[in-house]
């Protein structure tokens, strides 16, 4: 009887989109700093979700921290 091989293909994680509020709690800056860091090129931007309602991804702020804990990154 042949071996048969099975693949099992890893899925990357789901993105999480974050709003303002845990965004404030992550970062630990207030709204006006982060949206003129924004402006200013040194924060990550939101994605609109419609509306008025913007969100941040995840991963994109944690690299954010991430590089603040380690500038040489």
């Amino acid at each position: 009887m042949p071996e048969q091989s099975i693949q099992v293909q890893e899925r990357p994680p789901a993105a999480r989109l974050i709003r303002l509020s845990e965004v404030q709690s992550r970062v630990g800056l207030g709204r006006s700093t982060i949206y003129r860091w924004m402006s200013e090129d040194r924060f990550p931007k939101p994605y609109q979700l419609g509306g008025h309602a913007v969100a941040w991804l995840e991963r994109e702020i944690d690299e954010w921290i991430a590089q603040r804990i380690d500038p040489r990154a």
